[in-house]
């Protein structure tokens, strides 16, 4: 049993880290060294498909990198559950950032919840900046509060 409660601890550890590592990497990989993988994501293009999609395939790698290790290395199977962590959050980053917030799917269009409200607004506010210096809102789950403050004025 407490290996079983172990387990999630790590996946939910690493799920909510996962959050840091993408404020991080959104910040200072992203708007930094490989500007130019996501300058389109900024700068929409009439594809389908952005270059900023190959930082989904970079995420999956070392998802997969750390399944591996925790399946196959004696010792190591803590990593399987990182990779999991990994793989849930890239889910939640898929479902909220892609299908919800830049309707690449229309799966949610008519969510009117606040939460939902502020992270979209967080995200505009993000997107405002079209290069790659003084952006702001780098997140993706977690909202600053006066996002929140600004979605429940805007529904009374």
């Amino acid at each position: 049993m407490m290996t079983v409660l172990f387990n999630i601890g790590i996946v939910l550890i690493t799920f909510c880290l996962m959050e840091c590592v993408t404020w991080l990497t959104h910040k200072y990989i992203m708007h930094g060294l490989f500007w130019n993988l996501h300058e389109d994501h900024h700068n929409k293009t009439p594809h389908f498909f952005e270059k900023n999609d190959y930082f989904f395939v970079m995420f999956a790698g070392v998802s997969m990198f750390f399944f591996a290790v925790g399946n196959f290395v004696e010792g190591y199977r803590f990593m399987f559950f990182i990779g999991i962590g990994i793989t849930l959050y890239g889910i939640a980053y898929f479902l909220v950032h892609d299908v919800f917030i830049h309707q690449r799917f229309k799966w949610f269009t008519r969510t009117n919840n606040i939460y939902f409200r502020a992270l979209r607004k967080a995200h505009k506010v993000h997107h405002k900046h079209m290069g790659k210096q003084e952006g702001e809102c780098f997140g993706m789950l977690f909202v600053p509060l006066k996002y929140f403050r600004e979605a429940m004025r805007s529904k009374q």
